[in-house]
C-alpha cells in the first residue's frame, strides 16, 4: 500500500505543486512551519492531507479528532470520486478567486472550501444509510464554517463558494458542475412542504451574494442570478435575472459565467 501511495503521489502535478507551495510558504515564513507540517507536508498524499484537515477543523468533545480522520479516510478509499471532486473544486477556487494565488491556500484558509469537503463526507455517510453521523458532520460544518448543507443534497464539482459566510443548501437541492456562488446564499424551500422541494441548478451557473433561490425551480445551465436577486421562478438556460422577485433582464453575457465571474448588468 505504501507502494502504491508513494507511486500516485509522484504522478500526481496537482499534490506536488501543493507541497512544493506548502515548502516554500514556511521557508518565507518559519512561524507556519507547524501548521503546514501538520496539515500538508506531513502527508503522502492529498486524500490523506484533507483527510487530517477535516478531522483537525471539526474535532470537539463530542467527537475526537482520531475518530473523524478514519471517518474521512474510509470515505476517501471507498469513493475516489471524493478526491476527484476536491481536486476539481480546488483548480475552480483557483482560476476563479483572484485572492487565490496559491493551491495552498484553500486547504489551509478558505472556508468555503473546506465546508463543501466537510460536505461530500458527509454526502457519502448519508448515501451509506449513516445518516445520524451525517447530520452531525453537517452540524459540526455549520458551528465552525458558517455554512449549512444538507447532506442530502446533491452537488457537483468544479464548485467555488466565495467568502462563504452565511450559505445554505436544502436537503433536496441539487447543484451541477462548475457553478460558482458568493456569500449568503439560499438554496431553499418556500414552507412546510415535503418531498422534493429545493431548486435545481444547472452547470456553470454563477450566484451572486445575497440571492435567494427557493422551491423546486431549474435554473438552467450557464445563467447568472445577480446579487440580492430572490429567485421563485424558474430561470431559462443562459439568461440574467435580477430583482425581487427575479425577472430575466438579459442574456448571461458569456458562455461561462460562473468562471467568468462578472457580476455588472448591462444597462
Amino acid at each position: 500500500m505504501a507502494e502504491t501511495r508513494t507511486k500516485i503521489t509522484e504522478i500526481d502535478p496537482t499534490w506536488q505543486r501543493i507541497t512544493a507551495e506548502a515548502e516554500q510558504a514556511v521557508r518565507e515564513e518559519p512561524l507556519m512551519g507547524g501548521l503546514v507540517h501538520a496539515c500538508v507536508l506531513h502527508h503522502k498524499t492529498i486524500e490523506r492531507a484533507l483527510s487530517y484537515r477535516f478531522a483537525a477543523k471539526l474535532a470537539s468533545n463530542e467527537m475526537s479528532m482520531v475518530v473523524l480522520r478514519e471517518i474521512a479516510d474510509e470515505a476517501f478509499a471507498m469513493d475516489p470520486a471524493l478526491a476527484e471532486a476536491a481536486r476539481a473544486d480546488l483548480m475552480a477556487i483557483y482560476d476563479r478567486d483572484p485572492a487565490s494565488h496559491r493551491l495552498l491556500q484553500p486547504i489551509l484558509y478558505f472556508k468555503g472550501y473546506q465546508a463543501v469537503q466537510a460536505y461530500r463526507i458527509g454526502n457519502w455517510l448519508w448515501r451509506q444509510g449513516r445518516k445520524d453521523l451525517a447530520y452531525f458532520i453537517q452540524m459540526r460544518t455549520s458551528e465552525i464554517f458558517g455554512i449549512d448543507i444538507h447532506p442530502g443534497a446533491k452537488i457537483g464539482k468544479g464548485i467555488m463558494i466565495d467568502h462563504a459566510h452565511s450559505i445554505v443548501i436544502g436537503e433536496t437541492a441539487v447543484v451541477g458542475d462548475n457553478v460558482s456562488m458568493l456569500h449568503s446564499v439560499t438554496l431553499g424551500g418556500t414552507g412546510k412542504e415535503e418531498e422534493d422541494r429545493h431548486p435545481k441548478i444547472g452547470d456553470g451557473v454563477l450566484i451572486g451574494a445575497g440571492a435567494k433561490v427557493l422551491g423546486n425551480i431549474k435554473v438552467g445551465h450557464c445563467s447568472r442570478i445577480a446579487a440580492g436577486s430572490v429567485v421563485l421562478e424558474e430561470v431559462p438556460p443562459c439568461k440574467t435575472v435580477a430583482g425581487v422577485p427575479a425577472k430575466i433582464v438579459g442574456e448571461a453575457g458569456c458562455d461561462q459565467p460562473s468562471v467568468a465571474m462578472d457580476q455588472i448588468l448591462e444597462h
